[in-house]
């Protein structure tokens, strides 16, 4: 009985150095490319996905921290933060890249919630999300308040949801009517940025309902007390989305796009007499 008082317990596991060390490197590869690639394409815009693979990797590094003290609170709550985080900052990147699209196509008339609040809407979610999170993870901190900051952590991970969700909605909604006006003949690489774009959506949606599953769990549930599934419904699918938009880097999909456009524009100009 007298092990009540220390029935929560940081980790259930002791963990892996070489797991942590591989994703640490991957998220400060990534995010370093993304920053020489916002340089050059001056695409500030897309910075928080840069931010965001800086935190994963350093949470990666509070794990292996924690690998040679596993009570230490410190890299526990580092890690914890940085690893829940961090997705947050990769949906906001997504939800102004949607805008950037339709403005870029100059196809506002199309979208299902007017450009100029559809950025502002979907990041103000975003945010909220974030702080609740973030006040649920400070809470796991404190002894005695372990399963409250758990409930709202998962409050915020489900605003994290139905928000993504409503996104995901909207982006096909535009998507579709695009298709149906027949625009993208106007436009060669819209649609695959499109498509980038869902399946980074799919993934940090699969990756939230986990983490939602995880936490409710409590803190001896089977996804707690083996760090292989942190692994694979976080780690290597926050990977997936960080470097996919590596190889699809929408800051320079847009310039293309914009150059595209304006290229045609003075083209239409041209052949009408203009």
């Amino acid at each position: 009985m007298a092990e009540d008082s220390n029935s929560f317990q940081l980790y259930q596991y002791t963990p892996s150095v070489a797991a942590a060390a591989i994703f640490a490197v991957i998220f400060f590869g990534a995010g370093a490319v993304h920053g020489v690639q916002i340089i050059r394409t001056k695409g500030w815009f897309f910075t928080a996905m840069f931010i965001g693979a800086i935190m994963e990797g350093l949470g990666y590094i509070g794990r292996i921290i924690s690998h040679n003290d596993t009570t230490a609170l410190g890299p526990f709550i580092m890690q914890t933060l940085l690893i829940l985080l961090a997705p947050a900052l990769f949906a906001a990147s997504i939800y102004v890249v949607l805008g950037r699209v339709i403005v870029t196509l100059e196809a506002q008339r199309l979208s299902l919630i007017r450009v100029n609040w559809l950025t502002k809407f979907f990041v103000t979610g975003d945010v909220l999300s974030f702080l609740i999170q973030s006040g649920g993870g400070g809470l796991m901190a404190q002894s005695g308040s372990e399963d409250l900051g758990k409930t709202i952590i998962l409050i915020g991970l489900a605003a994290q949801i139905i928000w993504f969700g409503g996104f995901v909605v909207v982006s096909a909604v535009f998507h579709f009517r695009m298709r149906r006006y027949q625009v993208p003949a106007r436009q060669a690489h819209w649609a695959h940025l499109m498509y980038v774009m869902y399946v980074a959506s799919a993934l940090i949606l699969i990756r939230s309902i986990f983490r939602m599953i995880e936490f409710s769990g409590g803190n001896d549930g089977a996804l707690v007390r083996h760090e292989v599934w942190l692994y694979v419904f976080d780690a290597a699918l926050m990977t997936i989305v960080v470097v996919l938009f590596n190889v699809f880097h929408p800051p320079a999909f847009l310039k293309e796009m914009s150059q595209y456009t304006e290229a045609l524009v003075l083209k239409e100009r041209l052949t009408s007499g203009y």
